[in-house]
């Protein structure tokens, strides 16, 4: 008998991996309908990841958004999944075990029938809460493994993960191969391995276009005993997202296998809904480039859904980097060559970092490094002169332990700077705080809400969740909204961006002072010096020293405090954005004469 391949639409990955923002829970409730319609998708993901964070951005409740998403699905019997991030459960940093049990109950309450967590480190010891929790919790564990391609990634090593998964208990493995950098054999062979030990466990194949090697590994897969495979549909699907369904459920059914049909009349509803979204507002922030497949993101094996952030750090770097090119008397790089040289940076660096997954936020990570050797060794400093806090974080094994050894520079470094290394379980360093937030909303006059919803989110997301109490989010995301929309019915007019400043823009700037080194804003949000700043934006040529890789300021981002890092040392001989000030990704916010002598 044919072997049956079900499919799991993840209609929440389509949109973070093409922009920002999910669509709101009223237009959700619109497209749940086609949805159920389309009548081939057994499971649908329809939470977790940013989705809590970009609800409290809207201003709008997301306990709300969840129970009225998943009511639908789990009425038609379709089963709904939720993608969370161990450790880190749904933020980007960790998150207390008692916070962490708190989500799964709420989530369960909510209608989530399945958890996949998934560790960037793939150290099985940051998913055994998960995986007790889910399952204390009433939910189905889905442990996932995330899947890259290095030396170290072999599939003994992936097989050894999924031993410690199986006995802490999970009930499914999926293989989360975010940048689609697997190989498609590989995978095949990993899956037949996983079939064999553990024939009583489901396993689900979660793969993006990226470098173009997804459809063959669906394909493999479900030919080494893959059980489910996540798919998206138009206009979301392909570029840096994931196989359409279309084409996949045709190549499985060419090949053999038992796939349920499509109702095409509701796959169009289902295309159409979803345009009308992106024209309604949420194609704003959609960068067109998700659109496209790369080959280029094979070789540094970064996710797809990076490119567009990626692109605009590399803009933001570019002026500094060729201000110090032009400086030592070589000619200014392109974009173009940035870009290349960014990728071969990251593939110089990954393996040196222990061969992190590049999946969120340890990707960020790897690329920020990358950037900086790039600034370094054009300014004609050694490699890892500017490594920031988080990286070190991951470096030292605060956040799990590293697939793949350190290299000797890195360790040497590290014993330079006094820093100590941790081997101790990440979760340790990690002290319940339910009690602090049970206090907070006490002392705040709120309610915990149904199922304790509302303490959760406290608790997960403080700052963007009293944003969403106070009106404050519902007003900045409405202000961006009217913003877009003004510029995009404006006439098309295309110049350089500068930054206004005294006296002269900051292109003559550069060229004026070629050794002037530009700070620019790591996030977008509200800036908040720690130096001196003058009240005319101009500071003296005597201006307050600042020191290579110390915080100087802060951007306010919406996820957190993001360091403002000088690449060397000096001092600040301008400023050009004010305390306080809203700031653009990239944005130049002051300039530092370098000195030798501080």
């Amino acid at each position: 008998m044919a072997k049956e391949i079900k499919f799991s639409l993840v209609y929440r990955d389509m949109w973070q991996s093409s922009g920002k923002y999910q669509p709101r829970a009223d237009q959700l409730v619109r497209v749940a309908p086609a949805i159920i319609d389309m009548g081939c998708f057994d499971r649908v993901e329809t939470n977790g990841g940013a989705f809590e964070q970009v609800n409290l951005l809207y201003g709008e409740n997301p306990n709300r958004s969840v129970r009225s998403w998943t009511a639908p699905f789990r009425k038609a019997g379709i089963r709904t999944h939720m993608l969370e991030r161990g450790l880190n459960a749904l933020r980007m940093n960790p998150v207390p075990a008692d916070v962490r049990e708190l989500m799964f109950r709420v989530k369960k309450a909510q209608g989530t029938d399945i958890a996949r967590s998934f560790c960037g480190l793939n150290d099985h010891r940051n998913l055994r809460l998960s995986i007790e929790y889910a399952k204390k919790a009433g939910m189905v564990s889905q442990a996932a493994l995330s899947i890259t391609h290095s030396p170290v990634h072999s599939v003994a090593y992936y097989l050894g993960v999924v031993d410690k998964l199986v006995e802490y208990g999970t009930d499914e493995i999926c293989l989360k191969d975010m940048a689609g950098v697997g190989r498609p054999t590989v995978l095949a062979e990993l899956v037949r391995d996983i079939k064999r030990k553990y024939p009583h466990i489901p396993v689900q194949y979660h793969g993006h276009c990226g470098p173009g090697f997804s459809p063959a590994s669906m394909l493999e897969v479900a030919r080494a005993g893959a059980d489910y495979l996540d798919v998206a549909v138009e206009p979301l699907s392909w570029g840096k997202v994931h196989p359409d369904v279309i084409t996949i459920q045709q190549m499985l059914k060419a090949d053999g296998f038992l796939v349920k049909d499509i109702n095409m009349d509701a796959y169009m509803a289902v295309r159409s809904l979803t345009q009308e979204f992106m024209d309604d507002f949420l194609g704003y922030w959609i960068n067109p480039a998700n659109a496209k497949m790369t080959s280029l993101l094979v070789g540094c094996g970064l996710p797809g859904g990076m490119m567009g952030s990626m692109m605009a750090d590399l803009k933001g770097f570019k002026a500094a980097i060729n201000a110090a090119e032009q400086a030592a008397g070589h000619p200014a790089s392109s974009l173009d060559k940035l870009m290349v040289d960014l990728f071969s940076e990251v593939a110089y660096v990954w393996p040196r970092l222990g061969y992190p997954p590049l999946v969120t936020p340890f990707s960020q990570y790897v690329k920020n490094t990358a950037l900086m050797n790039l600034l370094a060794k054009a300014q004609g400093k050694p490699r890892f002169s500017t490594i920031d806090k988080d990286t070190w974080g991951m470096i030292l094994g605060r956040m799990g332990k590293l697939p793949g050894p350190l290299a000797p520079e890195i360790v040497a470094l590290a014993e330079e700077q006094g820093l100590e290394f941790y081997t101790g379980n990440p979760q340790d360093a990690y002290p319940d705080e339910l009690p602090k937030f049970r206090k907070m909303m006490q002392e705040e006059g709120w309610d915990c809400g149904e199922d304790e919803e509302e303490l959760f989110e406290l608790a997960m997301h403080e700052r963007q969740y009293r944003d969403y109490r106070s009106g404050v989010a519902k007003e900045r995301f409405n202000a961006e909204l009217e913003e877009l929309r003004a510029k995009a019915g404006a006439p098309v007019v295309v110049r350089r961006p500068v930054v206004e400043m005294p006296e002269f823009p900051v292109d003559d700037y550069v060229a004026r002072y070629p050794g002037a080194i530009p700070l620019q804003a790591p996030a977008r949000g509200k800036l908040l010096w720690q130096i001196d700043v003058a009240d005319d934006s101009r500071a003296p040529m005597a201006g307050t020293a600042v020191r290579a890789g110390q915080a100087c300021g802060y951007v306010q981002a919406y996820y957190g405090m993001e360091e403002i890092l000088p690449a060397a040392d000096g001092r600040v001989i301008a400023v050009t954005a004010a305390q306080g000030k809203n700031v653009a990704k990239g944005e130049i916010v002051a300039f530092i004469e370098k000195s030798n002598e501080l």
